[in-house]
């Protein structure tokens, strides 16, 4: 009876832990789920039900909308809905969507060779080339949007959106392990790296030049004259101490780069060099009320930061409210934007840190 007893409870142990680990993908977010669960669990039920997530809510264009949680459940209203808008709701590149939704196809076909899975991921690459302005910039949105006050349509760096693309094609074209299964034509690797050679040169092109030396980049340039674009009111254009720093590594990572390409590296890093902020330190205190509140405070061990933005005119760092004035310092602007974005970063110390074997690298 005792023997009984303690298999009884081993195996609804065993039950429990085993349902645990399948529901824990349910609490995770959908970036984590869509690419960094182990190789075999994209093989398993749940990943092939998510996998019917992704391809009810694809657009008809071929991408997906941001910030959803595809790998959860839908109700019957929710399902409706997305299928009602599926030509009604453009798709966007920005925080990730599209591409994760297409890597994440990518991992279930490697497990699972469903058919509907290879078609929407050919269908998911087609809408980037599509989506690829003439100049080889892409927007934040497609289609287009054009509202009234609408910046979506600016060639994209902003939250690396434009550089995680390209990324994406040099996978495609490279013929990344990760796409092996796909076993994608020719033609469509061929206009993976054309649409990423484009890229290129538009990144060349809209790159800030002063006094004739190569800068940085604005997060957002203008889609027609590729001169740096406002966004939203607190985000005006600038020259970029964060998004610059995606595409200086997407531009050390090329093989063989041209000397313009050389330069503009050059370029950027002298300007990060230059901007350096030292002597300071972004903390968080707690008021009386118990709020907390980010403040600057003097700090002379403390690492080197660098401004999200940098005036056009002056270079020198500001800090926005929601009413577009400009401020010198963070304790000028109101306690929302104060504490509710990033306006500082340490993203380019990495960026220093391996530009000199880069360098040595490209001249020998």
């Amino acid at each position: 009876m005792k023997t009984r007893v303690l298999f009884t409870l081993f195996f609804a142990l065993a039950a429990t832990a085993t349902y645990a680990q399948q529901a824990d993908y349910l609490i995770m977010s959908w970036k984590n789920v869509a690419t960094k669960m182990p190789e075999a669990w994209y093989g398993s039920a749940e990943a092939k039900a998510v996998a019917e997530n992704v391809l009810l809510t694809q657009k008809e264009i071929g991408g997906w909308e941001k910030n959803k949680d595809y790998h959860k459940p839908l109700s019957e209203a929710e399902k409706a809905e997305f299928k009602a808008n599926r030509a009604k709701i453009g798709a966007t590149f920005d925080n990730g969507a599209t591409i994760t939704e297409m890597r994440f196809l990518a991992k279930v076909y490697s497990q699972v060779q469903d058919p509907r899975y290879k078609e929407a991921f050919e269908k998911g690459l087609n809408y980037i080339f599509i989506s690829q302005y003439p100049n080889g910039g892409w927007p934040q949105f497609f289609p287009i949007r054009g509202g009234k006050g609408d910046y979506s349509m600016h060639i994209t760096y902003n939250d690396d959106a434009m550089v995680n693309t390209m990324k994406f094609l040099k996978e495609i074209y490279s013929q990344n392990k990760a796409f092996e299964a796909m076993n994608l034509n020719s033609d469509l690797t061929a206009k993976a790296q054309k649409s990423f050679d484009a890229g290129i040169d538009c990144i060349l092109k809209t790159q800030i030049v002063v006094d004739g030396s190569p800068t940085v980049w604005c997060a957002q340039h203008d889609e027609k004259t590729l001169a740096p674009a406002n966004a939203r009111a607190y985000e005006l254009a600038s020259f970029s101490g964060s998004e610059s720093v995606g595409i200086v590594l997407l531009l050390m990572d090329l093989d063989n780069p041209s000397q313009e390409v050389i330069a503009s590296i050059d370029g950027a890093v002298r300007w990060f060099e230059a901007h350096r902020i030292e002597g300071i330190s972004l903390e968080t205190e707690t008021d009386a009320q118990g709020k907390k509140n980010r403040v600057v405070i003097a700090d002379a061990k403390a690492p080197a930061l660098w401004a999200r933005f940098y005036d056009m005119e002056t270079q020198k760092p500001y800090f926005c409210d929601r009413d577009g004035i400009k401020k010198s310092t963070l304790a000028e602007i109101g306690y929302e934007r104060r504490n509710g974005y990033s306006w500082y970063t340490n993203a380019p110390e990495k960026l220093l840190k391996e530009y000199p074997a880069w360098k040595e690298k490209v001249e020998n």
